[in-house]
């Protein structure tokens, strides 16, 4: 619980100092690279991640890994706070948490579309429609196969679920009575 506090206050730093979509894709792009880097070389991560290693060897170490690269200065800022506050091992949530916030930050609302089979785009089109007509705002939809569903659709925007699929109806239903 804490360490989604910790990402989401990182991660809404971040946000807040962007200035605009090309810098967002360029940090995004970056600190993307580093963290691929960390996962290539397990020994590497293994030194970063390391309690016992000095916060300021851990930084130089960091420092060396974004020196010569044309890294934004608020990638290596973000990296080496990371380092300093013993806290690098949050980098992956940051980055799977950046982009919605970002969207929202935008006043975009991101959802996430679950089918069985895959939605036409006269469908896709419709549904992203009356999305942004309920939301009065524009909408960002990422589409997933759900072959559990039966049929129907799941829509979920962050933690508010609409389960309008056959699956869902019939819980609701077995639900009902068992009730009585």
């Amino acid at each position: 619980m804490k360490s989604q506090v910790l990402v989401k206050r990182y991660t809404l730093g971040l946000v807040n100092a962007i200035k605009d979509e090309a810098e967002f894709s360029a940090l995004l792009k970056e600190l993307s690279a580093f963290s691929e880097l960390l996962d290539k070389h397990p020994n590497l991560k293994d030194i970063l991640f390391n309690p016992f290693l000095p916060k300021s060897r851990k930084a130089l170490i960091a420092r060396e890994l974004l020196t010569g690269k044309a890294v934004e200065k608020k990638a290596v800022r973000l990296i080496l706070l990371l380092v300093e506050n013993n806290r690098l091992e949050l980098l992956p949530e940051i980055l799977k948490a950046l982009p919605e916030m970002w969207n929202e930050e935008k006043g975009v609302h991101a959802f996430e579309v679950a089918s069985v089979v895959p939605l036409s785009d006269d469908q896709k089109k419709k549904l992203e429609e009356k999305l942004e007509r309920l939301e009065k705002r524009p909408v960002i939809l990422k589409y997933r196969i759900e072959p559990g569903l039966v049929g129907g659709l799941w829509i979920k925007r962050k933690n508010i679920v609409y389960d309008i699929s056959i699956k869902g109806s019939l819980m609701r239903l077995q639900e009902i009575i068992s009730e009585g």
